[in-house]
């Protein structure tokens, strides 16, 4: 039998509840969860990319990466873009006007959301396509005990948004030559030599545009066992001039563009004769190009697997 204080409890433990519950849905009524920020949002609010918000607003693309995407952003810290103006000589932001800065910022975002854990050592297409035809800028990642971006390291991993992730990075990423493309992946460290030692750099680095075949080190090494020497160093540079220019083409030929016959090179007199079929391009009858259209500002390289001789 129940007394009249246990019913009494009951009922002020009821109400009690119904109370608690009211005033706990009327608190999360009233306070709005919050709402996702998108990648600009997101660095707006990190004093660490001040410079590079400078950047995106000046360029109007702060509207473009505020889109759905999803996008993945590489994005310079400022002391990476002080490092930048000291490098150009100018004083910041506005000394440099939109035309300049978009470019560069293009060449920074990627399509997708690429997390740390998914980087893999290779190419990445930008969204930057002032490489000649408008083609997409690329850029190499190498996934080692650090992600570098075109030699710049990837310093915070992850910072996430509601329409991609930002990855902050030391150094602000210059759309690259072939002759930068080169020097930032380490497959290429013998071509680089060698065109150094050619002194052909400058010569690469101009407008072009250029189509390289280039040579991979082992491809190199293949070639210094068939010639029984050590190296670049057993090579003068009046011997590797030729050898190297037998590997450029004027214009920017991309792998679709690419067809049987035959092409002429930047040195005198000589062509190169490219056969296309099912299996893919072989050039020479016997060198094999194992990977196509690394798009740099000034032309475009394809891998080859083995040094063309004149």
């Amino acid at each position: 039998m129940k007394t009249p204080f246990s019913k009494l409890s009951f009922a002020l433990l009821a109400i009690f509840s119904l109370v608690l519950f009211a005033s706990c849905s009327k608190d999360d009524k009233d306070e709005p969860m919050d709402t996702p920020k998108n990648i600009v949002e997101v660095a707006s609010g990190d004093a660490r990319f001040s410079i590079l918000v400078e950047a995106v607003t000046k360029a109007n693309l702060a509207s473009a990466l505020q889109a759905d995407g999803p996008f993945t952003v590489f994005a310079p810290t400022n002391d990476a873009f002080n490092a930048l103006f000291a490098q150009l000589g100018v004083s910041g932001i506005a000394d440099l006007d939109a035309a300049t800065l978009t470019p560069i910022l293009l060449n920074h975002v990627v399509s997708g959301q690429v997390k740390a854990a998914d980087v893999a050592t290779g190419y990445a297409s930008t969204l930057n396509t002032s490489a000649p035809g408008n083609n997409s800028v690329k850029i190499f990642l190498n996934k080692g005990s650090d992600v570098k971006v075109e030699g710049s390291k990837v310093i915070i991993a992850d910072i996430m948004a509601s329409n991609g992730v930002i990855h902050a990075i030391d150094k602000v990423i210059l759309p690259s030559t072939v002759v930068g493309h080169a020097i930032n992946n380490p497959n290429f460290s013998i071509l680089v030599e060698a065109v150094v030692k050619a002194n052909l750099v400058e010569a690469l680095s101009a407008a072009g545009p250029f189509t390289v075949f280039a040579p991979t080190n082992d491809a190199f090494n293949k070639l210094f066992n068939t010639l029984g020497v050590s190296g670049i160093s057993a090579l003068t540079a009046e011997q590797l001039t030729p050898i190297l220019l037998y590997h450029v083409v004027s214009g920017n030929v991309t792998s679709s563009q690419v067809s049987t016959g035959s092409v002429p090179t930047l040195k005198d007199g000589s062509n190169l004769n490219l056969l296309v079929n099912s299996m893919g391009v072989t050039i020479n009858s016997g060198v094999n190009v194992v990977a196509t259209d690394v798009q740099g500002s000034n032309g475009v390289i394809h891998v080859i697997d083995a040094v063309l001789l004149p």
